[in-house]
């Protein structure tokens, strides 16, 4: 099992904003400066997980613990 960041896409807009989507959802989105540096950055590090980490999406490594939690056990 990866911990791999996986279903973000990201689109600009006419205005120049850059919308990110998780799975086909808006997840973000990115304006002005911010949106520069974002397209300057994707093209040089793995677009998942910048888009992971700028919306906040990317796991935390609680994971296990938390399926395991009896509050979240299935009946």
């Amino acid at each position: 099992m990866t911990n791999t960041p996986e279903g973000f896409t990201y689109r600009i807009r006419k205005n120049g904003d850059v919308e990110m989507l998780h799975h086909g959802r808006p997840a973000g989105v990115l304006r002005g400066a911010k949106a520069a540096r974002f397209l300057a950055d994707v093209d040089n590090e793995d677009p998942q997980e910048l888009m992971a980490r700028l919306t906040g999406n990317y796991r935390h490594g609680n994971e296990r613990t938390a399926k395991n939690h009896p509050r979240n056990r299935r009946p």
